[in-house]
């Protein structure tokens, strides 16, 4: 069956859901209490150990064939307007809103700036850049024009090309 990117992960989690609800409703039935004085078949839950330990293999088969079509999806991927596959993307969108975050603060510090301190020291001291604020705030804006670009283009491949998934 084709499926986008977008929709394989939406499915993706919907299995992850199902696995968690199940483990869930497994926690909550493979074990029981009754009292002494109470018939233990009135207290006992349903539970099917065979029948639950089918659906586990079912779900853990679906995720392990999706999570790889998606991979090697994003493997062989292009993401048009980068150079880059899907992979290699998702590698460079943290590295750039790393980036973005340290510009941020680069360009927001004074060439010069009085160090406040409340010290017994009698003498002004100052911070002074190493580097060109200006110039950080270039780059500041350079970068978050690349990271909305790739992002942007990263959306559109997951939101347009499909794949085959056999699950």
């Amino acid at each position: 069956m084709q499926y986008t990117s977008a929709e394989a992960n939406k499915l993706l989690k919907k299995l992850y859901e199902e696995h968690q609800d199940l483990l869930q409703k497994e926690k909550d039935a493979f074990v029981f209490k009754a009292a002494t004085i109470e018939n233990v078949e009135d207290a006992r839950p349903e539970y099917d150990y065979h029948a639950v330990q089918a659906k586990f293999a079912q779900l853990e088969q679906q995720i392990r064939r999706l999570k790889h079509a998606i991979n090697t999806f994003n493997l062989s991927q292009e993401v048009p307007g980068t150079g880059m596959t899907i992979d290699q993307v998702l590698v460079y969108i943290p590295q750039l809103t790393e980036r973005k975050r340290k510009l941020s603060v680069m360009k927001q510090r004074q060439k010069k700036q009085r160090e406040e301190k409340y010290a017994a020291s009698h003498f002004i001291e100052y911070i002074y850049a190493n580097y060109d604020p200006a110039q950080a705030a270039a780059d500041y804006d350079a970068v978050s024009k690349e990271l909305a670009k790739v992002q942007n283009a990263l959306d559109l491949v997951n939101s347009t090309i499909s794949f085959d998934i056999d699950l």
